[in-house]
Formats: structure tokens, sequence, C-alpha cells
């Protein structure tokens, strides 16, 4: 595509007028943005790439990245970065993340400076010691943002909360898969559902340590009015119960007949054994005697004879 273009610089943007074979021109913003895929016009070809965008803002596209038989005023789609050397380059290769998106991404390295995330760029991208919420380590995956430091330079972080939205589709009951992004010393643990979603699980529904970045399956048990999500990590009772009493039925079992304790036992001590709260022992407890599997003695559940 061969275009001529008269260009004037207004408010930092570059504002084109495109003429073709003496047709009315149209008009065009085009503007060069780092962390981000763009289309953006081919304004000089060299030996060593060719460079994008207008003779006073481009950005260099490498060679070895240059489709065949392009010229100036063909259009490519390109990401545009930081190189090794601080220099704004463009690539042909998609990241696995852009600007203002949160995306899972691997630990590559850890260094004195930080965590090094594998991204699907040749350069690895810095998420900065500050700029993580809790010990991270190799190989390991996390829900992050993609930023631009003070510097200009690109980086990623752990503190998202400002870049979590509110559903509007979800609704209570909904199953929902989400990542832990924070946990306070009460036990509240914050959550991405769907990696995009504001919500959290309140200490009531925590019967299991939760580490930062791990997965979770749960469901929707409120929301709230102002659009943040209350997670459950149970199902609904009646569909939990079931799970529940064939949990404690086979543990009696394989205890020989006898569980060795009792539906008032302390709660530290249910929790300990099954993972549930003595609410929802005593109704599971309550379901496998009105089904006639078990009796109650003084001190231990038994299978019924």
């Amino acid at each position: 595509m061969r275009v001529a273009a008269v260009f004037m610089e207004t408010a930092h943007l570059n504002i084109y007028y495109y003429e073709r074979a003496g047709e009315a021109a149209s008009i065009g913003v085009v503007m060069i943005e780092l962390g981000k895929t763009q289309c953006l016009n081919i304004v000089k070809v060299t030996d060593f790439g060719v460079y994008l965008g207008t003779e006073e803002d481009k950005v260099l596209l490498p060679k070895k990245q240059v489709p065949d038989d392009v010229e100036v005023g063909d259009a490519l789609t390109v990401f545009v970065y930081r190189d090794s050397s601080d220099r704004l380059i463009a690539t042909t290769n998609k990241p696995k993340i852009q600007l203002g998106e949160l995306k899972r991404l691997k630990v590559s390295q850890i260094t004195g400076i930080g965590a090094f995330l594998d991204w699907g760029l040749e350069k690895d991208l810095l998420m900065p010691y500050k700029e993580q919420t809790t010990h991270v380590s190799e190989g390991s995956e996390y829900l992050v943002a993609l930023y631009i430091d003070k510097s200009g330079r690109l980086a990623a972080t752990m503190r998202i909360n400002k870049y979590l939205e509110k559903s509007e589709t979800l609704v209570k009951d909904s199953a929902v898969t989400g990542t832990i992004i924070g946990i306070t010393p009460d036990y509240r643990a914050y959550v991405a559902v769907e990696d995009k979603y504001d919500a959290f699980i309140p200490m009531s529904e925590v019967f299991e340590p939760l580490s930062v970045g791990e997965v979770i399956h749960g469901r929707v048990s409120r929301v709230r009015e102002d659009g943040k999500l209350v997670i459950s990590l149970k199902q609904k009772a009646y569909i939990q119960m079931d799970e529940d009493s064939v949990q404690i039925y086979d543990a009696i079992v394989k205890k020989g007949g006898s569980l060795g304790f009792t539906d008032k036992a302390d709660p530290e001590i249910i929790k300990k054994h099954f993972n549930m709260s003595k609410n929802a022992f005593k109704r599971a407890v309550g379901r496998l005697l009105k089904e006639g599997k078990i009796e109650i003695t003084q001190d231990s559940i038994v299978l019924k004879k």
C-alpha cells in the first residue's frame, strides 16, 4: 500500500492526512503506545530493519522480524516495548500480556532486583520486589498486571486491586474459579475471580491454608451492593452434605467401624480430621443417622450393625 502522508503534530499526536490516487483525504490519529499491540505504517526501510510510525515519532522493527517484500506505506501489527538498552523497539511476536491487563505469568529467574517473568518475548519482564505481595518461587505462576514504572519502563506488579472489575453477570450460586491475590492477618482471602473480578473469601469459609497465587474453585455466596463478590469454597448445603456424609462414613469404615468422637467434639478436632465446620459435620452426621447407617454412642460414632 503506497500512501503519501502530510502530517502535523498536535498534543504529541501525529495527525495524518492520507491521499490515494486523487481520492479525498481520510483523517487518522497515530500514536506509538508502549506496552500495546498496534498497527503502524512503515516510514523508512534500512539494512537493519524498518521504522514504523512517522518521521518525527518512529520505532524500529529489527530486520529478522520484517516480512518479505514490504515497502514504505505498508502497515504492520507490532507490539512496542523496550530492549535491553532501554530503547523503544517493535516486535511482531505476541506477548502474553498487554498494558493494563491481568495475566498469570511464570517466574523464570529471581535476582537481586526482583523476579523476572516469562511473557513470551526475548527479554523477560521484571517484577520488582516492592511490587511482590508474597515470596515468589522460580517456576511458579502468579497473577500480575503490566504497568509503566516511573522511569518509563514496562514492569509487572502483584498489587492488582485497582485493575479488578465488578462483575455484571455473575450471580448468587454461580460456580467460579479464582486466584488468591492476598491474605489478611484475620485470614480473609482476597480473590480475582476468573482472574479479573473483585472478590473475597470470608474467614468463616477458610478451613485449610491458602497461599497467594493458588487457584481455587467455589461459588458466589453473595453479591455485595458495591459489586464485590463473596465467595464460598463449599457447595450449596444440600450438595455439600452428600459429600461430607460420604467422607465421614468412609472415615468410620477405615477406622474399623468407630470414629472415636461424636458430633459434640471440639470444632478444632472436627476441622483437623475433616476440614469442615462443626455445623457442616453435624448436618452430615444427621443425614447418616436418618439413613440408618450409623449410631451415636456416648463417646463415638459407629457403624450401625
